[in-house]
């Protein structure tokens, strides 16, 4: 294999490399000059004082219920590109259906164990 094949690979790390040293040295030059103070570091709340914490913590269940949908929102992606094709693999007499049935009872099997955790009860009052 030739020396020039990964010449492309060379100049695109080389662009990547001297684009990120310019944009930092960029905001460095071009960044504020401004001293801090208390006025200026205040959140702007509508002409009053901001009150109660700048950041507000947030629970790991909050964490949690992201991680979730990640998970099952790449279960969709990957399920997608397999509605496409499926009747490509029929036609072709290739045993597709077990893999994908694997997969969506291995994602079952997570969503029970997440509700015996309860990992989707956020804490909410119950309703009668």
């Amino acid at each position: 294999m030739e020396n020039s094949a990964y010449f492309p690979v060379l100049v695109q790390l080389l662009v990547a490399a001297v684009m990120g040293a310019v944009i930092i040295v960029a905001s460095h030059i071009f960044g504020q000059r401004s001293k801090a103070n208390a006025l200026k570091d205040s959140a702007y709340e509508c002409g009053m004082k901001p009150f109660g914490a700048p950041h507000p913590r947030f629970g790991v269940k909050f964490y949690l219920i992201a991680a979730l949908f990640v998970v099952f929102d790449i279960e969709i992606v990957f399920m997608i590109p397999f509605a496409f094709v499926y009747a490509d693999f029929l036609a072709a007499n290739l045993p597709i259906v077990f893999s994908i049935l694997f997969f969506i009872a291995l994602m079952v099997v997570g969503l029970i164990y997440e509700i015996k955790k309860n990992a989707l009860d956020w804490g909410l009052p119950k309703s009668n």
